[in-house]
C-alpha cells in the first residue's frame, strides 16, 4: 500500500489551525486567528481577536461607531499580539499564519518578537494609512511576506 497523496500542504495546516482559532472570537463583524510556528514546523503560539482577561465580553461594546470609547477599538487584543503572548518559546526566526493582514500596531510585536515571516489570506484593508505603515516597517525590517491563495479542506469519510 502506497501513501496517501491527497494530503494538506504545511501551509494549508497552520493556516487552517489560524482559521479554526479565529471561530473563537465573539467579535460580530471580524474575526481573525493566528498561528505561529517556529523553524521545525511546530506550532508555539495561537491567539484570536478578543477582549483582555477579566474583561467581561458582556460588558465592552462589540460596535465600530464613531465615538471612541463606546467601539470595540481601544479594548480588543488582536491575534497576533495574543499569540505572541501566548507563545511557549522565544520566537526568533518563525512564521505567523494570520487570517487577516496585520495591523501597524501588531506589525511593531511581530518584528520586536523575531518573527520573520508573515503569510495571510486576506489584505482587505490594502491601501489604507495603517497598511501602508505596516507595510513600510515591514520592508525595513526585512520580513517576508507571503499572500496565500484560497483553499478549501474536506474532510472524506472512508
Amino acid at each position: 500500500m502506497k501513501k496517501r497523496n491527497n494530503y494538506i500542504s504545511w501551509d494549508e495546516y497552520f493556516m487552517g489551525v489560524a482559521i479554526l482559532s479565529s471561530f473563537r472570537s465573539k467579535d460580530p463583524q471580524t474575526q481573525v486567528g493566528a498561528c505561529i510556528v517556529n523553524r521545525q514546523k511546530r506550532i508555539v503560539g495561537i491567539g484570536y481577536n478578543g477582549f483582555p482577561y477579566g474583561c467581561s465580553d458582556d460588558e465592552y461594546p462589540w460596535g465600530n461607531n464613531n465615538e471612541f470609547l463606546n467601539s470595540k477599538y481601544p479594548y480588543v487584543v488582536h491575534a497576533e499580539a495574543n499569540a505572541i503572548l501566548n507563545a511557549s518559546v522565544p520566537l526568533e526566526g518563525s512564521t505567523i499564519y494570520v487570517s487577516l493582514f496585520p495591523c501597524h500596531e501588531c506589525v511593531k510585536l511581530i518584528i520586536q518578537s523575531g518573527i520573520k515571516e508573515i503569510v495571510y489570506l486576506s489584505d482587505k484593508y490594502d491601501g489604507t494609512k495603517s497598511n501602508i505603515a505596516a507595510k513600510k516597517m515591514l520592508a525595513s525590517a526585512n520580513i517576508k511576506l507571503r499572500k496565500m491563495p484560497a483553499f478549501k479542506i474536506e474532510i472524506k469519510e472512508d
